[in-house]
């Protein structure tokens, strides 16, 4: 990061190449050695040793090979815990990879709210009886919590180009943030199988267009299942392979996709919408929807704060992984504003054009269809060949955007995590198709027979997230005023700033987690059927505020009495100052290793 490194880079370059080849005479004797110990078998030495050799091939095969130290552009094996502690796919993103302008950043979020799940976002509202103004209002200011809770993530991605599992290490502990992680990739896959199991709805809708809509009765039903037949699970299968071939790409080449999708999918959506106006003759009457009518004013307090947080907790696993995506941002604004601004005015959009759908539909029909795909559906029950053609054209682009939502907000983010889970064995592609082959695992069918209970346990679920994320933001901005140590990110040497002790783990973070959790537990347990007091329910439906708030103030307070290491140094945590700054990680690889050489309290690292 300054002009010495070069000149130290040419200094030390031989005895970096000296170490690495050490280290290969090292590894060849290891091997060696593990093969002699293993063949004491002396009645069949020589198939033991074939055995031996060929489980070696298997795991040098499956290994993901890490760059050797010193930046030579060379690849080595590392053991476990050096690939968990550093490995290619968590380190800071270059220069060359830092490719996304705010364009990217508009379009990334145009690609990822024209969705079937956004379009029925407005349902909450609406079933729990508010007009349909309301309901709108009430999602725009939910959104725009979102916006503000993601736009406050992406810093320390954005300014110091850290991938999730990289950036939690600092509040949590190296070692801790492994639970961190899992977590978000728990969420990952779950979501990733829900809204692969939509794209494969979207799919029987296109075949139906095409060959009939009774295809799914013609076609022989051999699954003993209430919630799958053949030709469900066909459709599923169909979009599941569809999907394959994208999780190839690195994230970073992935602009392209949500830039072509940004310009395909409003164009259905908008097609979808006045096809709806038009078939209903233009007779939408929004009030028909529902209305506050025998509310009182309690009672459309709460519908509306449920309404709000019901948008914030889709989105949680979002906040939470927003560094996944800010760390390629070209400039330190790129990631930042047009986030903030786009995700409103988006969800806002896509949201209205659902209740106008869904009032043209009931106009014509009597009945609220809060899903597209069922209004789609219900179009080909009497249709013409306009008919056909249309629901085959708007379903395929429903069918594209589902694609491109799981790819940004399943897939890529399952798929950086589990490099941190597992880097020795596992780099962020397979890690995605890892999360594809779990989706199968999931059967999500079972999981959405029972719609309103999963989407809600499912939301549920940001009572853990919340908590995770206020204590990030504490630590982040309260406690460290936006300053990091990225070389102390990436050791576990005793005395690293982010080790905290010998078990990796910040204590202080931990607590404030489990604090900002137990008040909304209750009310979990309420939202998946349990019986509990109404009090635990209330407090409950602010739940993302609660844990949120909770983990930070609960996080704030012990650091105050318990001070953490790796803090500004001269600042209490009462100062007013700020010290972020925007860093260049091109010679990273061999800074890391001459931070790994040095004392910890060089000032060269500080």
């Amino acid at each position: 990061m300054s002009d010495s490194w070069e000149k130290r880079k040419l200094e030390e370059n031989i005895s970096v190449r000296q170490l690495d080849d050490a280290k290969s005479v090292a590894r060849v004797g290891s091997v060696v050695e593990f093969e002699d110990s293993i063949s004491v078998d002396e009645t069949s030495p020589t198939e033991r040793s074939l055995f031996t050799r060929w489980c070696l091939k298997l795991v040098d095969l499956l290994e993901v090979k890490q760059p050797a130290d010193g930046g030579s552009g060379e690849k080595q094996s590392r053991s476990i815990v050096e690939a968990f502690v550093y490995n290619k796919e968590l380190r800071p993103v270059e220069r060359a990879r830092r490719t996304w302008t705010w364009k990217n950043y508009v379009f990334f979020w145009i690609s990822g709210t024209f969705n079937v799940n956004t379009w029925q976002i407005s349902a909450t509202g609406l079933q729990l009886g508010l007009k349909w103004w309301q309901s709108w209002i009430c999602i725009w200011v939910g959104y725009v919590c979102v916006a503000t809770f993601i736009l406050l993530a992406s810093r320390v991605g954005n300014f110091y180009h850290l991938s999730f599992p990289s950036s939690c290490r600092i509040a949590f502990g190296t070692y801790f943030s492994l639970w961190v992680v899992l977590n978000r990739v728990v969420m990952a896959c779950v979501w990733y199988s829900t809204m692969a199991y939509l794209g494969g709805q979207c799919v029987q809708l296109m075949l139906k267009a095409i060959f009939g809509t009774n295809l799914d009765k013609r076609l022989h039903d051999g699954i003993p299942s209430p919630n799958l037949n053949n030709f469900q699970l066909m459709c599923f299968i169909i979009y599941w392979v569809f999907s394959l071939p994208f999780l190839w790409c690195p994230p970073h080449k992935l602009r392209g996709i949500f830039s072509a999708k940004a310009f395909i999918t409003p164009l259905g959506a908008f097609a979808l919408l006045i096809w709806s106006v038009r078939k209903c003759g233009g007779a939408v009457d929004l009030s028909a929807l529902n209305s506050s009518d025998g509310m009182n004013s309690s009672m459309t307090a709460w519908a509306v704060i449920r309404s709000i947080m019901s948008a914030m907790d889709n989105m949680s696993t979002l906040v939470l992984n927003a560094p996944d995506f800010a760390r390629f941002g070209k400039t330190r604004h790129s990631a930042l504003y047009p986030q903030l601004i786009t995700i409103p005015v988006c969800f806002g959009i896509v949201s209205l054009m659902g209740i106008v759908c869904v009032s043209a539909a009931y106009t014509l029909y009597g009945v609220n269809y809060w899903s597209p795909l069922d209004i789609l559906g219900r179009y080909l029950q009497n249709f013409t060949a306009g008919d056909r053609a249309g629901v085959f054209l708007i379903a395929s682009v429903f069918a594209f955007d589902q694609l491109g939502a799981n790819l940004s907000q399943n897939a890529i983010p399952a798929g950086t995590d589990m490099t941190a889970l597992l880097p020795k064995f596992i780099s962020i592609r397979r890690g995605s198709y890892i999360c594809a082959c779990l989706s199968l695992c999931i059967c999500p069918w079972n999981l959405l027979a029972s719609s309103s209970k999963f989407t809600t346990a499912l939301s549920a679920y940001a009572v853990f997230l919340s908590a995770i994320a206020g204590v990030i933001f504490a630590d982040y901005y309260i406690v460290r005023k936006g300053y990091i140590n990225i070389y102390h990110c990436y050791t576990n040497k005793p005395g690293s700033y982010y080790m905290y002790n010998r078990f990796g783990t910040n204590w202080r973070a931990v607590l404030a987690y489990v604090v900002g959790i137990v008040p909304n537990f209750p009310g979990f347990l309420g939202s998946t059927g349990v019986n509990v007091p109404i009090g635990a329910m209330k407090v409950y439906y602010l739940n993302y505020f609660i844990g949120y708030l909770l983990g930070a103030g609960t996080y704030t307070a012990l650091v105050y009495f318990f001070p953490v290491s790796g803090t500004p140094e001269g600042v209490k945590l009462t100062d007013r100052v700020w010290r972020e700054k925007w860093i260049e990680v091109e010679d990273f690889e061999y800074e890391r290793v001459q931070f790994e050489k040095s004392d910890l309290a060089d000032p060269e690292f500080a």
